[in-house]
C-alpha cells in the first residue's frame, strides 16, 4: 500500500506547486485532485495546459493518481444523468491527457418514490458507458461508496453486480455504515472484489483502521490509501503527523 491525499479538505486552498511541494515534504506519494479546488486542474484546460500539468508531476515524486469528479447517476431525469455522464467523460479525457489512473464518480442517495432496483439499474447503465469510454482511454472508473442509502455496502455491491465492467470498481470510503457490530470485515469481504481505491479520514478517530489495514494487506492490496481528513489550522504539521500515524498502522 501507498499513502496519498485527496485535495478535499486539507489541500483545497493550495495551488498545484504547493500541493506537490508539501506532499513531497511530508511523506506522501500521490494525490487525487478534486474538482472546484484552487489547483485549477479541470476539464477546461487547453492541450498545452494539460501537458504542463503532466510535466509538473513527472518531475516530482508525487503521482497524479486520479480526479475527484462530482458526477452522479441516480437521478430519475434522463437528461440529468446524461449531463453527468458527459461531465465524467470530460474528466476521463483529462485523466488520459495528464497521465492519471482513475476518475472518481459517486452515487449520491436514492430518489424518493423510485424503486431501489430501478435506480441501481440506471446507475449501472451509466457506469457501463463510462467503463467502455475509460477502456478506450486507459482510465479506470472508481465509484465512491457514498451517499445516503447508497453508501450501505449491500447497495454498493448491488451496483457493482449490475455494472459488471472490469474497468469499473469501488473507492472504499471508510464510512460508519461499514461496521457490522464492531467489525468492518463483513462489509469489506462483500465489497473486496471491486476495491480499486481507498479513502481514509481521521486515523485517530473511532473507525477501526487497524482492522482495515490488516484486511487490505491480507488481500494483497498494492494501491493507494488517500487521506481525506478535515481541515487543519496547521496543515503541513498535520500531514507529517498523518504520515507517521499511517506508517505505524501499516506496520506488519
Amino acid at each position: 500500500m501507498k499513502l496519498g491525499a485527496v485535495t478535499y479538505n486539507i489541500l483545497k486552498d493550495w495551488d498545484l506547486d504547493t500541493i506537490i511541494k508539501n506532499l513531497e515534504a511530508t511523506g506522501f506519494e500521490a494525490v487525487e485532485l478534486r474538482t472546484q479546488h484552487k489547483h485549477g486542474v479541470e476539464p477546461t484546460l487547453s492541450k498545452d495546459e494539460r501537458l504542463a500539468v503532466a510535466a509538473k508531476f513527472s518531475k516530482s515524486k508525487i503521482r497524479l493518481l486520479s480526479y475527484g469528479s462530482t458526477a452522479e447517476f441516480q437521478s430519475p431525469d434522463e437528461a440529468v444523468r446524461r449531463k453527468n455522464v458527459d461531465d465524467a467523460k470530460k474528466f476521463i479525457d483529462l485523466a488520459h491527457d495528464t497521465g492519471a489512473w482513475g476518475v472518481k464518480v459517486r452515487p449520491n442517495g436514492m430518489p424518493e418514490g423510485v424503486p431501489e432496483a430501478t435506480t441501481i439499474g440506471r446507475i449501472a447503465e451509466c457506469l457501463k458507458e463510462l467503463g467502455d469510454y475509460g477502456s478506450g482511454h486507459g482510465v479506470e472508473i472508481w465509484v465512491e461508496v457514498h451517499g445516503k442509502i447508497t453508501q450501505n455496502p449491500p447497495i454498493s455491491a448491488a451496483i457493482m453486480k449490475a455494472t459488471k465492467h472490469q474497468q469499473v470498481g469501488l473507492c472504499w470510503n471508510s464510512n460508519p455504515t461499514d461496521l457490522v457490530g464492531n467489525s468492518i470485515k463483513p462489509s469489506f469481504e462483500l465489497l473486496k472484489p471491486w476495491i480499486k481505491n481507498v479513502h481514509i479520514n481521521e486515523l485517530a478517530g473511532p473507525y477501526p483502521y487497524r482492522e482495515l489495514f490488516w484486511l487490505l494487506r491480507d488481500m494483497k492490496y498494492e494501491r493507494y490509501t488517500l487521506c481525506e481528513a478535515t481541515e487543519s489550522k496547521e496543515p503541513e504539521r498535520f500531514l507529517r503527523w498523518y504520515s507517521a500515524m499511517w506508517r505505524e498502522l501499516n506496520r506488519t
